[in-house]
């Protein structure tokens, strides 16, 4: 591979990286919603998102597996993408539905970002990978980002049952970096569309068996319309475009460039949350705001250096 190939590729994987980002935080938006309009439990909600996004991941799954060359996965891989897809999408997803019933979009962003961290100590402590000075300088201009962008706006005394949300999401930010570390392991053999597919279809069936081992049954689906709307915006705008572009973004930069790359996701959370929440969008978080995407635009000069 040429050095010119080379960094048009880290360069591509730099800005899938940054759109999943993006996508992945109208998540934590579109559930506030559903709670504030709507009476449905975090369960449910959840189950009726992966109910929308499996049809659509097995497709995928069946595309690449039949494709000419497709990746032949051993009994290990099978082992593996089944670990990862339990405690990522599912475990991650379903402490994350049950915090945002305690707290506020914003200080769920806020929390659930020390995953990048988590993500840079799991890779050195268990994979031998070293921590570069680039990745230390954008973990420092991204963090002091978010404190600056959630600062004045996040009322810690306004927040009903504050610790058990937030011990919720400490666990999903604990959970999603194992995730992150894994697929970092798998995706460069199994490919973008196989692993992410895989991954994300057993998740989905493990809420759905969640949802029906909770309800005894099918139980009562008599939602409103909104309801199934929101569900369809999160099965496919908030998981699976968001979890292929982070997919791949991984792929061609790394789990831990990835997740500090990720670090944008609470601006775009923020800010969204002014658009469609009505909570406060200030010139100073506008200005940590700055700093994060500082912190992206650091490392992705460092790695086309």
């Amino acid at each position: 591979m040429s050095k010119a190939t080379s960094t048009r590729l880290q360069i591509l994987g730099v800005v899938l990286a940054l759109l999943g980002a993006v996508l992945f935080s109208t998540k934590a938006v579109l559930v506030k919603i559903a709670y504030r309009d709507y009476e449905i439990a975090a369960i449910s909600l959840l189950m009726l998102r992966m109910l929308f996004a499996l049809p659509i991941y097995l497709g995928i799954a069946v595309y690449s597996t039949r494709k000419k060359g497709a990746y032949k996965m051993t009994r290990s891989d099978y082992l593996k993408v089944t670990f990862l897809g339990i405690i990522g999408y599912y475990l991650a997803s379903l402490f994350d539905f049950m915090g945002l019933q305690y707290i506020t979009a914003s200080l769920e962003r806020l929390i659930l970002f020390i995953y990048p961290t988590l993500v840079v100590l799991i890779g050195v402590l268990f994979f031998k990978e070293k921590i570069k000075q680039s990745q230390i300088i954008a973990l420092l201009l991204s963090y002091v980002g978010i404190v600056i962008v959630f600062m004045g706006n996040v009322d810690i005394t306004d927040q009903h049952n504050l610790w058990i949300g937030s011990t919720l999401m400490f666990f999903c930010a604990l959970t999603y970096a194992i995730y992150f570390v894994g697929s970092g392991q798998l995706l460069p053999k199994m490919g973008t569309w196989m692993f992410t597919s895989y991954a994300l279809s057993i998740s989905c069936t493990a809420v759905i068996v969640h949802y029906l081992i909770h309800h005894g049954g099918v139980g009562d689906l008599d939602y409103p319309l909104g309801v199934y709307v929101i569900a369809f915006l999160m099965a496919t705008m908030a998981t699976v475009f968001p979890t292929l572009l982070t997919s791949e973004g991984i792929r061609l930069i790394g789990a831990s460039n990835s997740a500090i790359i990720a670090s944008v996701g609470p601006v775009s959370t923020i800010t969204l949350a002014y658009i469609f929440l009505g909570e406060r969008l200030t010139p100073t978080q506008i200005l940590g705001g700055i700093l994060v995407l500082g912190g992206v635009v650091y490392l992705s000069i460092s790695r086309k250096k």
